[in-house]
């Protein structure tokens, strides 16, 4: 974790650790190589250019949006491979998609489909412009009281069935997300991520003994799961060969950082992994201690224009004094209300926090705390090694 804030820059600042990054990084791939599976790691969480090639580099199948805008920047980063990780249906984005599979047959853009009107859509606009190849599409499979994604395995093989039927289109696989199943007990929650990773399971092999990917594409069957919770679940229920000839495919993106909330708790590679090569915490926000207005309460100098707030408070962690010392604060410092420019801390009244003091926080849930920052620098034993851009 970054033990000082970079010289030269003002505060309040957030900021990336070199080695948490790289570390995180051959972490995460050397996981999925270990377990058989591909890595499409979402890129909705940095928008950074920079960062998807780190991630490409080390050897990621491809990228993971939640938007062609994204995808945009994912391919303009150099990846090949483009999930589409939703439903598109505004004309120019479904054009995008299939100018960019005519131009190039080694570059696959991959959407989703969930009803008739979804393919219907993309069949129009692909006709429309005269498409060449076939756009690839993945069936989404949901649940009830969820996002998108057919209801029941029924309707995904009734929707695959049209996206196999048409010239215009190619049937590439199936996909679901379990990332926002959540219920009061972690055994209950387990216990329903399961069910649902099931259903996609179930979904997968309906349409393999119905006979309906028999032109899935070079890649192979593609059947798709995980975001940064649940990843070693998908693996359990899913394997790395869900049908025969398929291909499980990741799309966890908050592990480049990892958190000091959501995931240090839920990741398998941290609070629910027994291993000792954890993730490693690799985004922070220092500010400056601007106020000690009345025993047991102080302000600091950051709020949700710098931070997320989405899933939990940031989690105050290291204090640097005016002598350069530093001070580990977690659980003695605590931050109880985040406002637009400053953030309410909780604090022993005889605590030694002085006005001026530098305070480091981890962020909770890293996607949105990226799209507050355009650049973040990243640092190695308190020196600047990189400027990163996001282009959200």
């Amino acid at each position: 974790m970054t033990a000082a804030p970079p010289p030269g820059w003002p505060l309040p600042v957030a900021v990336l650790d070199a080695d948490a990054l790289e570390h995180n990084v051959e972490r995460m791939a050397r996981w999925c190589r270990d377990h058989g599976v591909l890595l499409a790691p979402h890129g909705k969480t940095t928008m950074a250019p920079a960062l998807f090639r780190r991630q490409l580099a080390a050897g990621a199948w491809g990228l993971t949006t939640a938007s062609v805008a994204q995808a945009r920047t994912a391919r303009a980063a150099g990846a090949r491979r483009v999930l589409v990780a939703n439903l598109v249906v505004d004309p120019g984005d479904i054009a995008w998609a299939g100018a960019q599979v005519d131009a190039d047959p080694e570059v696959v853009v991959l959407v989703y489909a969930d009803s008739t009107a979804a393919v219907r859509r993309l069949e129009e606009v692909l006709r429309a412009r005269g498409q060449q190849r076939p756009l690839p599409v993945l069936v989404e499979v949901g649940y009830t009281g969820g996002r998108t994604g057919c209801r029941d395995v029924a309707s995904a093989v009734a929707v695959a069935r049209l996206v196999r039927d048409s010239p215009l289109l190619r049937l590439a696989g199936v996909s679901g997300y379990e990332g926002l199943i959540a219920r009061p007990d972690p055994a209950a929650e387990e216990v329903a991520v399961r069910e649902f990773l099931g259903t996609v399971r179930q979904a997968a092999r309906a349409l393999h003994a119905a006979g309906l990917f028999e032109a899935a594409g070079p890649d192979g069957v593609l059947v798709s799961a995980g975001g940064s919770s649940w990843f070693d679940l998908v693996v359990d229920v899913l394997g790395a060969e869900p049908v025969p000839g398929a291909r499980t495919v990741l799309r966890s993106g908050c592990s480049l950082t990892h958190d000091a909330g959501t995931y240090r708790r839920s990741s398998p590679l941290d609070g629910r992994g027994t291993g000792d090569d954890a993730l490693r915490q690799a985004l922070h926000v220092w500010a400056h201690v601007l106020s000690r207005p009345e025993p047991g309460l102080a302000v600091a100098g950051f709020g949700k224009r710098h931070t997320g707030t989405d899933r939990g408070l940031p989690v105050a962690q290291l204090v640097l004094d005016a002598t350069g010392a530093a001070r580990d604060v977690e659980g003695a410092v605590t931050v109880t209300a985040v406002h637009d420019q400053h953030a309410v801390l909780r604090v022993a009244p005889e605590d030694p926090l002085a006005v001026g003091d530098l305070l480091r926080v981890g962020v909770d849930h890293p996607c949105t705390t990226f799209d507050r920052w355009r650049r973040l620098p990243v640092v190695r034993q308190g020196r600047v090694v990189e400027v990163v851009e996001t282009e959200f």
